[in-house]
Order: C-alpha cells, then sequence, then structure tokens
C-alpha cells in the first residue's frame, strides 16, 4: 500500500519570493487561473498561450512577456520553471526533457509521455539536471477523493479488496481524432480513475489488461477511441477495474462524469456524479455523505514550496507518476 502521508500546505503568507513561473501551449489543463493571486507564483512569460485566455489582471500587466517559440522560454533567465501543456502530446516528453536540460523546472500536463521509455528519459534529464519534475496530478487531492483517501489510509473500511473506478466525458467535435494530440482515451482520461486507484484507494497496481473500441465515433475512420475497460491486478491479492469513455450525455448535468467505489473487509466509500454524492457504510451503519471541511491539498502550491526548499511534496516521484505508467502499459495492451 502506498504509505506517503500528504504534505502540509505552504502557508499563502509566506515571505518566500515567488516562483518565476512561464506558459508553454494551452492544449489540456493550464494553470493560467491559479496564477492571477497565488502568493507561490509569479507569471512572467507566455509562449503559444492565447493572452486573453489570462485572467484579467494578468491581460492587463504587460511585464508578461509573449513570446514565440518555446526556445524563447528556455532561454531567458528569468524563468524557473515552466508549466508544459504541449500543442502535440505525443511531443511533450521531447519537450520536457529540453526544459530539464536547460535548467527549467517541469510541471507537466497528463499524460506527461506516451511511452515507458520517454518517460524514462524524462525522469533522467530530471536527475541530471538536478532540475524537479512534475505532471499535474492532483486528482486524488481535490475533495472528495482527498476525504475518501483519509479514510482508506486510516483503516475505517478495513482491508481493501476491490476498486472500481469510472471516469466519463462526453463527445463533442472537438475531440482529437488523432491520439497524438492529447494522448488519447486511455492516457490522457483513464489516468484518472488509474490515479482514484493508486492515490486514493492506496493500492499499488501489479498488472493490467485492457480493451477499447471505437465504436460510436461518429467521423468514419477517425481514430478517436470511445470506451476502454481495464482489468487490474492489484497488491495484496485486491482487484480493481476501470472503464473509460467519452459517452457521457449532456443530460447529466456534470461535464466529467467519474465513479469511485472503494470496497473493503469492513465497509465502502464511494463517490458519484463526478463527487456530487458520496456515502460512507460501514458494518450495518450508513453514515451517508462524507463530512469535510479541509478544500483538500493544493498540489501546485506543493510543487512551488519543494521548489523553494519549504515543503515536500505528499507523493515520491515514483508515486506520483505509477498511474501514468501504467495506463502507458494498458495502451499497448491493446495494440
Amino acid at each position: 500500500m502506498l504509505k506517503s502521508e500528504p504534505a502540509p500546505k505552504v502557508s499563502s503568507g509566506s515571505p518566500v519570493e515567488p516562483v518565476r513561473v512561464a506558459l508553454y501551449g494551452d492544449n489540456g489543463h493550464q494553470i493560467h487561473q491559479l496564477l492571477e493571486t497565488h502568493p507561490m507564483a509569479r507569471l512572467v512569460a507566455t509562449a503559444q498561450f492565447p493572452r486573453e485566455k489570462l485572467p484579467r489582471s494578468l491581460q492587463d500587466d504587460h511585464s508578461i512577456r509573449e513570446v514565440g517559440r518555446l526556445d524563447d522560454l528556455l532561454a531567458d533567465p528569468e524563468v524557473e520553471l515552466i508549466c508544459l501543456c504541449s500543442p502535440r502530446r505525443a511531443d511533450q516528453a521531447g519537450e520536457a526533457i529540453r526544459c530539464l536540460s536547460a535548467g527549467k523546472h517541469v510541471y507537466a500536463e497528463k499524460p506527461c509521455a506516451l511511452s515507458e521509455s520517454a518517460l524514462d528519459e524524462i525522469l533522467r534529464a530530471a536527475r541530471q539536471s538536478g532540475r524537479l519534475f512534475h505532471e499535474m496530478a492532483d486528482t486524488s487531492f481535490c475533495q472528495p477523493y482527498y476525504a475518501m483517501k483519509r479514510i482508506v489510509s486510516e483503516g475505517r473500511i478495513g482491508k481493501v479488496v476491490q476498486v472500481t473506478a469510472e471516469k466519463s466525458y462526453p463527445y463533442h467535435p472537438g475531440r482529437p481524432q488523432d491520439e497524438s494530440v492529447d494522448g488519447g482515451l486511455i492516457e490522457q482520461c483513464a489516468v484518472h480513475a488509474m490515479r482514484f486507484v493508486e492515490h486514493v484507494a492506496g493500492l499499488r497496481v501489479e498488472s493490467v489488461r485492457a480493451i477499447e473500441t471505437g465504436t460510436g465515433n461518429p467521423v468514419a475512420g477517425g481514430g478517436l477511441r470511445m470506451a476502454a475497460a481495464l482489468l487490474l491486478s492489484l497488491e495484496g491479492g485486491a482487484v480493481g477495474t476501470i472503464a473509460a469513455n467519452y459517452l457521457n450525455p449532456r443530460g447529466t448535468g456534470v461535464w466529467g462524469y467519474e465513479t469511485l467505489r472503494i470496497f473493503g473487509t469492513d465497509g465502502m466509500v464511494e463517490s458519484m456524479r463526478g463527487g456530487e454524492v458520496t456515502r460512507l457504510v460501514i458494518g450495518e451503519r450508513d453514515f451517508g455523505p462524507l463530512e469535510y471541511d479541509e478544500p483538500g491539498l493544493d498540489y501546485l502550491n506543493a510543487v512551488l514550496g519543494e521548489i523553494r526548499g519549504v515543503g515536500v511534496m505528499p507523493f515520491t516521484q515514483e508515486e506520483e507518476l505509477s498511474p501514468t505508467r501504467w495506463v502507458i502499459r494498458a495502451k499497448t495492451d491493446c495494440r
């Protein structure tokens, strides 16, 4: 079972100098909205990121430089951390390596790489450069998953025996038919569910089998995979299943329809409708919806704190990137 404890939050009143951040690309979930008032970060430059997407106060900040290429960010001595949402996900591993080799820390959209060899090359470049590399792996630290994580780690539902996770997005015409653009269904969508298994339920994956289908793709001859199923063997004899698809009907009212159920020897904890509905049952007692006051862990804050030496990450690098490694293996199993 994963043993890492969540890192303490860095105080918003910290006198530490903000990390100087650059944004590269907008193909995914860039962090621009988090930078408007973040006490630990200051946006200094962008490349291939539309200025109009920035929060209004940052749009009006003319000290933020707009450059044309990643190379311009690499040559900028003021840039310390580059956040990658590369225009083509297939290029992102190579771009991460270039950033690290240029002496920049990297925070990368998932999947950070599309092959194990590329993932290993990123990690090698980080070690050789002495710079930090992290994926945007905050899934399990958003509520209610953070609360579920604590319930499991405290042993309240006993020994975990089975985990079922679902991740469903709606189809829209903007979905890339070429998986090299965003990583494809398993590597960019099912990775969230894989994080549920390893980071929330706290069990390491030991093997994976996967199938996927393009059935339902409205584009004739398109390469978009519409649904995938993953079967997992987990440590300690536990088992898990993952379903991922682009079939979420808009009528659900939830963009990312997520379900997570963790079954233990003493009880069960679940989340449905993308975290809107939760339940904890232990033995014969139904505790109903989960109760929590804390907002979860600010993962970006943890990364910035590590850069400044005032905090530690909640995971080892191996633990953080393990779900990515397993979805890469799952995709390989489909080929």
